[in-house]
């Protein structure tokens, strides 16, 4: 088990991504928080699957009701990820809002839903690192994954905002690699392609999705972007900081 006596957060894991990193990260041996903000039962519902589905693996699970745009509540995550679990060696930062966005010409795009879309994506993965800094900074050790996208680079008709966030995304990743790094604390951030999850199917027919331009000629599962955050939050990349790996069968190449 490559996470053994490891204890991570995984924001937005109720369901999608987020439980799927939640599970692999379990799976590997690390216990688990997951920080969701709860807007309807059906938030709450699937937070506590999440939880129950880590515990079947044999591991420790807890969930965390908050939202990461809300300083507090990313302060109130990290404490009572420590309190539970006596320490914090990994974040995921994954929350994002991609589920229901439509897409728009830029100058159709609702102030609203642009400065929403910008403080989940960029803001929260900022005050959700701000938030366990402190624990990681005192045992001088540490692995933060970031969720970017393929959109940073090649960019998305319709999607500005969600394209602009990702963008932020990968500028934080690199900014705070800098200062993190003294720390001996790595982060990174994961670029996927289209994924075939909940969200994307709300958007999109997957199963018609292009892939001609895709050299492995298919569209990603969780399957292949959760191998990627263990890689990045286990021992084995502790030598990698401030990168963006991109993991969409070769779509993009840099």
């Amino acid at each position: 088990m490559r996470l053994k006596g490891r204890v991570a957060i995984v924001t937005g894991g109720a369901r999608g991504l987020g439980r799927a990193f939640a599970l692999r990260l379990a799976q590997e041996g690390a216990r688990v928080m997951i920080m969701n903000i709860v807007l309807r039962d059906k938030d709450l519902d699937d937070m506590k699957e999440s939880v129950r589905l880590i515990r079947e693996t044999g591991a420790e699970a807890r969930f965390f009701e908050g939202d990461v745009t809300s300083e507090p509540d990313t302060r109130a995550m990290a404490e009572a990820t420590a309190a539970a679990f006596g320490r914090i060696d990994i974040l995921i930062n994954n929350a994002a809002i991609y589920d229901g966005l439509t897409r728009k010409p830029f100058d159709e795009i609702p102030l609203d839903e642009w400065d929403r879309v910008m403080g989940v994506n960029v803001k929260g993965a900022f005050l959700a690192t701000r938030a366990v800094f402190p624990f990681m900074k005192q045992q001088e050790y540490g692995k933060i994954v970031n969720l970017c996208s393929e959109t940073a680079f090649t960019g998305s008709h319709g999607f500005v905002h969600y394209v602009s966030s990702k963008g932020g995304v990968l500028a934080l990743t690199r900014a705070l690699a800098v200062e993190l790094g003294p720390y001996n604390i790595c982060i990174n951030a994961i670029a996927p392609g289209f994924t075939d999850t909940e969200a994307s199917r709300s958007l999109a027919d997957v199963d018609k999705y292009d892939t001609s331009r895709t050299p492995l000629k298919r569209v990603g599962t969780p399957e292949d972007i959760t191998g990627t955050a263990l890689f990045l939050a286990s021992p084995e990349s502790d030598f990698i900081t401030g990168q963006t790996l991109l993991v969409d069968g070769g779509r993009y190449m840099h």
